[in-house]
């Protein structure tokens, strides 16, 4: 049995047991996912992460999120969800994502 954290509180699932192939952004309106073969990496704060990849930039706001950038490091995250609008303004959570961007990178 695998161990997989859910917490939609906060924003974003992990596999502590297998790593995925992939990492899914499920947004409102469209769902990405990107393989781990294309991360290249992570950088941020507690208020914001940028996880790159080979072919898109994603950028997490919220709180909370030194876990998520430690969760982007060991690949271990499953699903990244961006909240509902009314989620976006939740107070008193410790770790949560606010707000999800996927912009494509342009070759140069």
């Amino acid at each position: 049995m695998n161990a997989v954290s859910a917490d939609s509180r906060k924003g974003w699932s992990v596999n502590m047991e297998d790593r995925s192939a992939a990492l899914e952004i499920t947004l409102l309106k469209r769902t990405y996912v990107l393989p781990w073969n294309q991360f290249l990496y992570a950088e941020g704060g507690d208020d914001e992460v940028r996880a790159v990849f080979a072919t898109h930039d994603v950028i997490m706001k919220g709180a909370g999120l030194m876990a998520l950038l430690a969760d982007l490091a060991a690949q271990n995250i499953t699903v990244v969800q961006e909240p509902s609008r009314p989620d976006r303004f939740q107070t008193g959570a410790d770790r949560l994502i606010r707000e999800v961007i996927v912009q494509k990178v342009e070759a140069g």
